[in-house]
């Protein structure tokens, strides 16, 4: 029996959040006591982990520079006294190595779950510094390696542990007519679906252009953005000047997106960057046909015109030309569809996350 410590900065519902909750509470109990410490606040997924009897604790950090949180962690840790601690993004990763290397931790992984462009040079120093008291850095694409590679980090240490899902079966809870009702909806629309932050790395301006370029051409392709952030209001001022923001919903966040996507037509993401992303995985778990920017944690997904397309960064008017395809023809979404499906089962499920990390601590 192995004590397992995962330290994250908050439980709120995100991808690396998400992930951590489904290997928390599908590791086997009979090897691993697993406990959760959230760095600076709780979360919804808090009550699920609590409920599959996962105690979660959190520090309550609330300076960026927090010595009496980093003492906090520090004793937490004594007192636990896990065999592994396992820190997940920047903040956790910095203020957890350090004290469970000062708690006298045996073993200590990070996980890097996204390239981060936004990482200065004090950032990457505290990352190589911290590196060399880790055993492993675990990140979920291999676009990460070569990002973090290229910035000094030890390419041995890595390893590669995809994000996991299972294939989505079922009818949505929610009927179509009621959700063309909420999102204002013709009855003749067909739904082109993003999911993700508001923010500049999800580049939703390439999808309001290329709707601008849709509107041409068809008069049912409509751009619902299911997400929150700080670019909302921004967006919303944007799709009114250029003048479609009668083909463009954004929706804010909802609690039933796999529903949601049951419905669409098609899913786009125009992401700058990504570790690897959950919404993506999402839709292909139901089947959802995907246009997707050429990207290294999106390519790790999606193969060209097999299981969907890739779009080169920043081409708005490729996105439009790409969705039209989707939206008119549904011999090749039926094609996408299955392949998709096909992926998610072969190579991302949630017990092959579960038992690559399982093996990897075992490992140590």
């Amino acid at each position: 029996m192995q004590k397992l410590m995962l330290i994250i900065p908050t439980l709120d519902r995100s991808g690396a959040e998400k992930q951590l909750t489904m290997l928390a509470k599908g590791l086997p109990r009979d090897q691993f006591e697993v406990s959760v410490c959230c760095l600076t606040r709780s979360g919804p997924y808090s009550e699920e982990l609590t409920a599959a009897g996962i105690p979660v604790t959190v520090i309550g950090k609330q300076l960026k520079i927090d010595p009496a949180a980093y003492w906090r962690l520090k004793k937490h840790i004594q007192d636990e006294k896990p065999d592994i601690v396992h820190t997940w993004l920047f903040a956790a990763n910095s203020y957890g190595r350090k004290a469970a290397q000062a708690a006298g931790v045996r073993h200590i992984l990070c996980g890097e779950r996204c390239v981060d462009p936004w990482k200065i040079t004090h950032e990457h120093f505290i990352d190589r510094y911290l590196d060399r008291v880790t055993d492993k850095i675990v990140v979920n694409s291999s676009g990460i390696v070569d990002f973090y590679v290229k910035k000094g980090r030890d390419k041995n240490k890595f390893v590669v542990i995809p994000n996991g899902i299972d294939l989505i079966d079922g009818a949505p809870q929610i009927s179509k007519e009621d959700l063309w009702n909420q999102l204002r909806l013709p009855s003749n629309a067909k739904m082109m679906l993003s999911v993700g932050r508001l923010w500049p790395q999800k580049r939703m301006k390439d999808l309001i252009w290329a709707t601008e370029i849709l509107k041409r051409i068809r008069d049912d392709a409509y751009l619902v953005i299911v997400g929150d952030g700080p670019q909302r209001e921004r967006l919303v001022r944007y799709s009114q000047q250029v003048t479609i923001d009668d083909k463009v919903r954004i929706a804010g966040p909802r609690d039933d997106v796999a529903d949601v996507m049951r419905h669409a037509t098609l899913f786009m993401l125009a992401s700058g960057y990504e570790g690897q992303s959950n919404a993506l995985m999402e839709a292909m778990a139901i089947g959802l046909p995907a246009a997707v920017s050429d990207i290294p944690g999106n390519r790790d997904l999606i193969t060209h015109d097999e299981n969907g397309y890739l779009v080169g960064l920043g081409q708005r008017t490729e996105y439009s030309r790409f969705a039209n395809f989707l939206l008119e023809d549904e011999a090749i979404r039926n094609r996408f569809s299955e392949a998709a499906r096909k992926t998610i089962a072969e190579q991302f499920s949630v017990q092959q996350m579960i038992d690559r990390h399982a093996a990897l601590y075992q490992s140590l």
